[in-house]
């Protein structure tokens, strides 16, 4: 029994892990669409901005959500920034670097 819910425990957190990691890459290129249209970019991305940092904040619980949450903020207000993948960088940091340890 103990070791069925191992084993259950490890396929929650590797569905997880393949979750987050498709949702990343979605919303990072959701980010970067505005630059199929330079002119209508900066509107786009000002009601962008708020949505993806309150998106990764919620997605990556802890210090990681909360410092990528106000990094994609700044990153889509600013102009010509929207190329850097944020919500993949920070899936990077939760699941490689920190070994899907959120705090």
């Amino acid at each position: 029994m103990e070791k069925t819910l191992q084993i259950n425990q490890q396929t929650s957190k590797s569905n997880t892990k393949s979750r987050d990691l498709i949702l990343s890459i979605l919303f990072d290129l959701v980010g970067m669409a505005s630059f199929l249209v330079p002119a209508f970019a900066e509107i786009t991305d000002l009601a962008w901005a708020p949505l993806a940092g309150l998106i990764l904040s919620r997605m990556y619980k802890g210090y990681a959500g909360k410092v990528g949450g106000i990094i994609v903020f700044i990153e889509e207000l600013l102009p010509g920034f929207d190329f850097i993948p944020t919500f993949t960088l920070t899936w990077l940091y939760v699941y490689v670097i920190k070994g899907g340890k959120q705090e």
